[in-house]
């Protein structure tokens, strides 16, 4: 299965390790400097041009983050990445 992650976008959601939204994930020191390390290494794509509201880090080696317009909570629905892991 694949999942639109905005724009001409795809990905298969079995090479995705996380879905997080932007604002609550990047309150984290680590959650920064793991951003500006993919950034620094050229391992960021930015899906659109619009206001960044989720990242997507996958399993491709090495990690890919990608930076979506779409809510998480949207993607993470599209996705059914929370009725594979059941209900937390």
């Amino acid at each position: 299965m694949y999942l639109h992650l905005g724009q001409d976008t795809l990905l298969r959601t079995k090479d995705i390790l996380g879905i997080f939204d932007l604002d609550t994930a990047s309150l984290s020191r680590h959650t920064r400097d793991f951003l500006a390390r993919a950034q620094r290494d050229g391992r960021v794509i930015t899906v659109s041009d619009e206001l960044p509201k989720s990242f997507i880090v996958t399993a491709q080696s090495p990690p890919t983050v990608y930076i979506s317009q779409i809510s998480a909570a949207t993607l993470k629905k599209r996705s059914g990445f929370l009725q594979d892991l059941g209900t937390l």
